[in-house]
C-alpha cells in the first residue's frame, strides 16, 4: 500500500488518525472541503474538494491504492443534506474507485446504523459486528445505506470493502456509555491498518471499539481481519460511574445507539 486517500481528512477523526497512519513507505492523500494547513510534505499531499463534486472526487481518487472514507456528516441533519453528502457522496467515492481501479475501500459506518438493537436482544451473547441494520435516525440510515453500497460494489465490481461500525472514537470516552463503546485513537489506527491488510480481502462489517471490559458488542468480526485492540475504557470507569449507576435498564446503555434513539428528527427536517 503506497498511497492512501483519506476523505474528510480535516475532520476530528481525520486529524486524529493522520499522525498514526504515517509510514515511510506510504503517502497519505488528504481530501476535504476545508483547507488543511499542517501538511507533512514528506508523507502527505492535499486535494481540496467536496464529496458532492464528482470531478473533485475523481481527481482525489486517481492514483491511490486504497481509500479510507471518513468524509460526510457525522451527526443528525436534514434529509436533503444526509442524502447529498453521506449517500450520494459515498456513491461518488465508490464510482471513482471502480473507474480508477482502486481495489480497497474502508468506510466509516457507525453504531447508529444499528442503533435500535438492544442488550436484551443480544440474549447474553456479544452482538455481532455484522448484525442487520436498525438505524436510529437519518444519519444512522445513511450509514446503513453506505454499508449496502459497499456490498453492491463488492459483489458487482469485486472491490474489497470493510465497513467500520464505529462506537465512540475520541481521546477518552465522551460519557459513561463510552465505557462500552469507546475506541481509543491508537486502536482506531490499528483497526484501519487491519482493514487495509490482506486479512481483510472480501467484504466485512466490524465493530469499531477497543477491548473494553463493559463491551457487549462482538470483537470476533474484527479479530477475523486481524484487529487486535490494546486499550480498555475501564481506566475511565471511576470518573464516569461516580455520577451514574451502570445498569442496562438505562436506555442509554441498553440500546446500541444510546440517546440517538430519542433524537427529535422532526425538528431537523
Amino acid at each position: 500500500m503506497t498511497r492512501l486517500l483519506i476523505t474528510g481528512a480535516a475532520g476530528n477523526m481525520g486529524a486524529m488518525l493522520r499522525p498514526l497512519l504515517r509510514r515511510p513507505d506510504r503517502t497519505l492523500r488528504l481530501f476535504d472541503i476545508a483547507e488543511i494547513a499542517d501538511i507533512d510534505s514528506a508523507t502527505e499531499e492535499f486535494v481540496q474538494g467536496s464529496v458532492t463534486d464528482r470531478a473533485a472526487v475523481a481527481a482525489a481518487v486517481d492514483g491511490v491504492d486504497a481509500i479510507l472514507h471518513l468524509g460526510g456528516l457525522s451527526t443528525e441533519d436534514s434529509w436533503a443534506n444526509i442524502l447529498s453528502i453521506n449517500v450520494d457522496g459515498t456513491q461518488a467515492i465508490f464510482d471513482a474507485a471502480v473507474a480508477h481501479g482502486v481495489t480497497r475501500v474502508v468506510t466509516a459506518s457507525s453504531n447508529h446504523a444499528v442503533g435500535f438493537w438492544t442488550h436484551d436482544e443480544a440474549a447474553g451473547q456479544p452482538l455481532p459486528g455484522d448484525v442487520s441494520p436498525r438505524p436510529d435516525g437519518f444519519y444512522g440510515w445513511s450509514k446503513a445505506a453506505v454499508e449496502a453500497l459497499g456490498r453492491m460494489y463488492h459483489d458487482r465490481f469485486g472491490i474489497d470493502v470493510v465497513n467500520l461500525r464505529i462506537g465512540s472514537s475520541f481521546e477518552k470516552p465522551p460519557n459513561y456509555r463510552g465505557l462500552a463503546s469507546w475506541m481509543s485513537p491508537a486502536d482506531t489506527a490499528r483497526l484501519v491498518e487491519a482493514s487495509l491488510s490482506d486479512n481483510a480481502k472480501g467484504f466485512h462489517t466490524v465493530w469499531g471499539i477497543s477491548k473494553n471490559t463493559r463491551a457487549w458488542w462482538s470483537g470476533a468480526e474484527g479479530a477475523a481481519i486481524g484487529y487486535r485492540p490494546m486499550e480498555d475504557a475501564e481506566q475511565f470507569a471511576e470518573e464516569f460511574l461516580a455520577e451514574h449507576e451502570w445498569t442496562f435498564d438505562d436506555p442509554i446503555l441498553q440500546r446500541v445507539g444510546g440517546a440517538f434513539c430519542d433524537h427529535p428528527l422532526g425538528k431537523r427536517m
